[in-house]
């Protein structure tokens, strides 16, 4: 009984094993270099946008659109395009905002979409 039980359990684990192998090679490739350092590029440039939103707030009492904060110096590049992609924003009422960046490029337009709101998080829609 002992013998069956060991077999058994043997059996598991290679099977376990042989599992987790398979997962780590069925992977899908990572991104190239250049679009990682674009991606990271985007999710900074967000951030940067969401702390002058911030401080347009602060100064103005309502969020702004991505004009005015370029007319204002608030932003140090054109976010019409920049890495590949176009940024958007949506002002409600003045006190909610979302600025969307989306691949500029129509061959890239499977690439990932970022956004960042009034709670400074940046997500991936």
């Amino acid at each position: 009984m002992r013998t069956v039980a060991s077999i058994v359990a043997v059996v598991v684990v290679l099977a376990i094993a042989l599992f987790l192998f398979r997962t780590q090679l069925t992977k899908a490739p990572a991104a190239p270099p250049q679009q990682q350092i674009d991606t990271a590029g985007v999710i900074n440039d967000l951030v940067a946008l969401g702390e002058a939103e911030r401080l347009y707030l602060a100064n103005h009492g309502s969020y702004a659109t991505l004009d005015e904060l370029q007319q204002e110096g608030s932003v140090a590049f054109s976010p019409s395009h920049r890495h590949g992609y176009r940024y958007t924003a949506q002002v409600d009422d003045g006190q909610h905002f979302r600025i969307t960046a989306a691949p500029d490029d129509p061959s890239a337009a499977g690439g990932p979409t970022f956004s960042i709101d009034d709670t400074m998080q940046v997500k991936t829609p």
